[in-house]
């Protein structure tokens, strides 16, 4: 018993700095909404500083800890300053990125100034030993606590009482009200930044004599503190110092407890992040975490000559190279398929994933037993790698079905780290007797003897062959179906949903394809030696990655190669030495500083500028071919138009035929299944949105749903398409009860909607966003894909409905160039696209002008007659509904006042009632709908 309360008591000290390095990124996150990736690298600059100024220096310990707090301030403030700032107006992924670039640079600086050796640093705190109910435990650690507490009082009082806890909270409401009332969101959130840094350099100091100084003990800090914050909610300090606490508790008992277990007191903090996210998080589609502005994509367009041309050049310099040089060839070609990981799930995905290296190392885990235990050669170890790391890569993607964005990032990173510690950093699991890793000898491939060792020319030939298979396979799917939609759920979750698209699926496709890249990455790693040694798959690491990934454009698949070269260890870093001896030492530091003018200067990366001077190229090359060559081209691309390979994604001259069809060519006339909403409420908390409400939409038939602002009417398009959780009542579409149905499985049945906001996808086409509602690739095609694009010609009523909203012109055109009546149109048209039975149209006029209004009135009755279609109009534009409609259904505060025929509902007292309030009856004639 006594020694488990020692061990709470040391780990109360434990947690005390666990929560006072999670008030720092409170702070941060609290002041200018972003999350700080850098914080444990900032205080591990300032426990160096303070380290330096007293070792080296003789500066007395209380002045350096002053010096060493203040460098650490000076460090966020110029983060926000030069980094933070500037990317105000950029996406939440690039300010997270700007984080990590930081983060690079420091660590850099410091591994390169100090290395990565632990140093014991003395306490200085009192040392004496104290009893507390008959434990004995170290003194310090109940002057951490003190401080702890202190500390957590001061920064509540100081949020709650004082005019600058007010204003920063204002500014982390409304940064625009904040504005209004004077306040300075800029001045707010480099204070912040300012503060939180001091309480991460003071925790570094106060910490070294626990753990010991080194530059990945201090920055590995990160997670204990992300799980501290996200217990007290990025908020509260007193629960965040709770949260600390339990962690730093934990952990010390598991470390006297669970010894057996190997990284078990280690995963704690992942444990904690997982459940609060998991706890916390959200099972239904949300829009993008970054709709600001989404990074640029490319059009996975493969050019076969230049193809081959790179390949065979690639082919002949490894043949005449040094043994030094392949294996820079061989470290940037596998450092390139994990960027190309990346491309997958954050590029085209967007999910935000921490997770490449720890992937990459459970492929080489993997591959290596089974050469060394079970003797299979190379090639089937390789597959039996790639392929056993696709379940955990969808293990992964588990989180990324509740959340996304930062919290994804968050929850990766602690995943890898765990699988880092448990299974890499165990020696019984990752090492043979007598081998500092898994021994699997020298490879050969189908019979030729490939060894990194004695043939590296060799092996970096076939590692470049498998680069570009890789590289092949990411095209495929760039421009195939399955790339389309997992574009879409980049673009808007919500949308995607609302098409049928299955996000779940998407995202598990995403996280699965790169996984098996991360794995090929990984035993090509491991095996280009004699042991598979797991040193070379920190966790962390994937940090790096992914801003190189950034660096090179994380939507182009030009950009890993050239981003590749800023590392360790690669071609470029061999060209580096040539040039200025020495140079690559500092790889890592010019790395970061290239990443930081990146992002600052172009979020797109190196490989938008290669795309944009290919395009510029090939339209030259066209203008010098002539008029004649230039018709011919059209003429090809018309005559593909209705071929899969003429509609393949990103091939601008590929365009449908869209000239009008004669109704006995293309009959558009959707299914006829009527609707059933029988008592519908909607309930969030104690508010009743929508309040037993009933309807029918029988085919064929324009029903209006009409009531003053706040009435519930999204709210009942949201239920009966299954967009919240909080309702209950029955919802049938034909004899299909449709209820518990998810949002993509209703959309699938026929239930299709266009959203009050648009939701567009905006960084495709029109012509991507009909095809991304009408594609229905079969089980099979997500495999398929991967080998050649699936494609078809666009549906005829697509075609149709192209001709009737006149988007003939628009195809090519980014959704971002289209004029507001045209977004309208196309939102509309996308819906219809989904060949729906009912179709639900939120507030289609809001914004369009009188004439527009009374076209799109013409349109929705089109639907309904020669269509088909049921349709439910939720429209403020009163007379539009009362000229459209067979039946107007009316809600006030969530409760069905009326229901009837146009006529019957414009004399209905209780609309009147609804719509004019108190007016007098004179007033009320003249404005009665």
């Amino acid at each position: 018993m006594d020694d488990i309360l020692r061990f709470a008591l040391l780990g109360l000290g434990l947690g005390a700095l666990y929560a006072l390095t999670a008030h720092g990124i409170v702070l941060v996150y609290r002041g200018s909404g972003v999350l700080n990736f850098a914080h444990g690298a900032i205080g591990m600059a300032g426990a160096y500083v303070q380290w330096e100024l007293a070792v080296n220096h003789g500066v007395p310990y209380w002045p350096a800890v002053a010096c060493g707090v203040l460098g650490s301030t000076v460090l966020g403030v110029l983060t926000h300053l030069l980094v933070i700032r500037p990317l105000r107006r950029a996406s939440s992924l690039a300010r997270l990125v700007g984080t990590l670039a930081v983060f690079i640079v420091l660590t850099a600086v410091a591994v390169k100034r100090y290395g990565d050796s632990v140093q014991l640093v003395p306490a200085k705190l009192p040392s004496g030993l104290v009893e507390i109910a008959g434990a004995t435990v170290s003194e310090d650690r109940i002057w951490l606590l003190g401080i702890a507490v202190v500390v957590t009082a001061a920064l509540h009082t100081l949020y709650k009482r004082t005019l600058f806890g007010l204003g920063t909270t204002a500014v982390a409401e409304n940064q625009g009200a904040a504005a209004s009332l004077g306040w300075s969101a800029d001045l707010i959130a480099a204070a912040n930044w300012g503060l939180g840094s001091a309480l991460a350099g003071l925790t570094g100091i106060l910490i070294v004599p626990v753990i010991g100084l080194s530059v990945t003990g201090l920055t590995t800090l990160l997670l204990s503190a992300l799980a501290a914050a996200l217990v007290g909610r990025f908020s509260s300090f007193p629960v965040t110092l709770a949260g600390g606490l339990v962690i730093g508790v934990v952990q010390s008992e598991l470390t006297r407890y669970g010894s057996d277990v190997t990284g078990l007191a280690a995963s704690v903090p992942f444990l904690v992040i997982a459940l609060m996210l998991v706890a916390r998080g959200r099972a239904l589609p949300l829009r993008g975490t970054f709709l600001e502005r989404l990074p640029a994509l490319g059009t996975g367009r493969v050019r076969p000559v230049p193809l081959t041309l790179a390949v065979v050049t690639g082919l002949l310099l490894i043949g005449l190279s040094s043994p030094l040089w392949a294996d820079a060839i061989t470290n940037t070609l596998v450092l390139s398929l994990i960027i190309l990981s990346i491309i997958v799930v954050t590029g085209y995905a967007g999910q935000v994933s921490l997770a490449a290296y720890a992937l990459a190392g459970t492929g080489a885990f993997i591959a290596g037993h089974a050469a060394a235990d079970w003797g299979w050669p190379f090639e089937l170890a390789l597959l039996a790698g790639v392929l056993g790391t696709v379940p955990i890569g969808l293990l992964f993607a588990l989180p990324a079905v509740r959340t996304r964005g930062v919290n994804l990032a968050i929850i990766t990173l602690g995943l890898g780290t765990t699988l880092e510690t448990m299974v890499f950093q165990n020696t019984d699991l990752s090492t043979t007797p007598g081998s500092d890793g898994i021994a699997v000898g020298k490879q050969t491939l189908f019979g030729i003897d490939i060894s990194g060792v004695d043939h590296p020319q060799r092996y970096a030939a076939v590692v470049l062959v498998m680069f570009v298979a890789a590289t092949l396979v990411v095209a495929n799917v760039r421009r195939s179906r399955t790339g389309r939609r997992l574009i879409a759920v980049r673009a808007n979750e919500r949308a995607a949903a609302a098409l049928g698209i299955d996000v779940r699926a998407a995202k598990l496709y995403a996280f699965g394809l790169s996984a098996a890249i991360a794995a090929l990455a990984g035993v090509l790693t491991g095996f280009r030696s004699t042991s598979v040694v797991f040193a070379d798959f920190a966790s962390f690491e994937s940090i790096t990655a992914l801003g190189l990934a950034v660096i090179g454009g994380v939507g182009f698949l030009v950009g890993p190669l050239f981003a590749a070269t800023f590392a360790a260890g690669t071609v470029g870093a061999r060209f580096g030495d040539l040039v200025l001896p020495g140079l690559s030492e500092w790889m890592p530091l010019i790395g970061g500083i290239i990443l930081v003018l990146t992002l600052v200067g172009n979020q797109d990366g190196i490989g938008r500028e290669l795309g944009n001077q290919a395009a510029v190229a090939e339209r030259r090359l066209r203008s010098k071919r002539g008029p004649k060559h230039a018709d011919a081209a059209q003429d090809a691309a018309a005559a593909a138009a209705g071929t899969a390979e003429g509609t393949a994604e990103g091939d601008e001259s590929a365009a449908p035929d869209v000239r009008p069809a004669a109704p006995s060519q293309a009959s558009h006339r959707a299914p006829g299944l009527p609707l059933r909403v029988r008592d519908l409420t909607v309930r969030y908390g104690g508010v009743v949105a929508v309040d037993g409400l009933s309807f029918d939409i029988e085919p064929g038939r324009v029903v209006g749903l009409i009531g003053p602002n706040g009435a519930g009417k999204t709210s009942a398009i949201d239920a009966v398409t299954g967009f919240t959780r909080a309702a209950s009542g029955s919802v049938r579409l034909g004899d299909q009860d449709v209820t518990r149905l998810p949002v993509h499985r209703r959309a699938g049945s026929g239930l299709s909607r266009s959203f009050q906001s648009l939701e567009l996808f905006e960084d495709m086409s029109v012509l991507d966003n009909l095809y991304a509602a009408c594609d229905r690739p079969g089980p099979w095609a997500y495999l398929k894909d991967l080998v050649r694009p699936g494609g078809r010609p666009l549906p005829a009523h697509v075609l149709v409905a192209i001709r009737e909203f006149g988007l003939e012109a628009a195809l090519d055109r980014p959704v971002g160039d289209l004029s507001y009546g045209e977004r309208r149109l196309l939102a509309i048209a996308r819906a219809v696209a989904t060949s729906p039975s009912v179709l639900l149209l939120d507030e289609p006029a809001a914004g369009l002008s009188d004439d527009e209004s009374r076209e799109l009135a013409h349109l929705v009755r089109r639907l309904a007659e020669d269509w088909g279609m049921g349709v439910l109009l939720v429209e403020h534009d009163v007379d539009m509904v009362m000229s459209v409609c067979d039946e107007v259904v009316v809600l006030d505060f969530g409760r069905r006042i009326c229901v009837g025929r146009p006529e019957e509902v414009r004399g209905d007292p209780a609309v009147r009632a609804a719509y004019l309030g108190d007016l007098s009856p004179e007033e009320a004639v003249e404005v009665t709908p």
